[in-house]
């Protein structure tokens, strides 16, 4: 193997799974099993596709060929594979949210981050010393694809600004 080969990256797989239990459990097995490790899992439970499947996306950390071998054994299990590879995610960003995180709905503010920008959220800590009613605090790693942090920061800021959130952006850059 080549240098880039034992590179371990931020890799993206979309999924469609069916409504039984179990399923969801069974695809994430395959990365586990070939060296992989889960990032995210944004498990869109109450939206169905038009097959009458539910949406999942899985970030996952991997080496090329981990991947290659996830995806192939998704496949061959027969688990519905709608995207891979499209997307890789070589950088980072952290921002820090301050306000009303947790009654302004933290769920959808995390849903629409990755619906508005080329990003996932791949780290999460929530502090609300005070109780979740009054102001707390949300520290985000997004894993980003190359050249688009301007872009997401730019998504995250407006999701902030319409939620009256106030956004503290990092300084530097971390690595995804």
């Amino acid at each position: 193997m080549n240098e880039d080969e034992d590179a371990v990256n931020a890799y993206m797989i979309r999924l469609e799974l069916v409504d039984e239990p179990g399923e969801l459990l069974r695809a994430l097995e395959p990365i586990g099993e070939n060296g992989g490790n889960l990032l995210s899992i944004f498990h869109e439970r109450g939206n169905i596709t038009p097959r009458g499947h539910i949406p999942v996306e899985v970030d996952i950390e991997a080496t090329a060929s981990q991947y290659e071998a996830i995806v192939e054994v998704l496949k061959e299990e027969g688990i519905n594979v709608i995207q891979a590879g499209a997307e890789r995610y070589s950088e980072s960003v952290v921002c820090i949210l301050s306000g009303h995180i947790v009654d302004t709905d933290l769920s959808d503010t995390l849903s629409r981050i990755q619906e508005m920008s080329n990003a996932t959220v791949t780290d999460l800590s929530l502090s609300a010393p005070q109780g979740t009613r009054n102001t707390s605090s949300a520290k985000l790693r997004l894993a980003v694809e190359e050249g688009e942090i301007g872009d997401t920061v730019a998504s995250v800021r407006a999701i902030a600004d319409e939620k009256d959130l106030h956004l503290i952006e990092s300084l530097t850059r971390g690595d995804a």
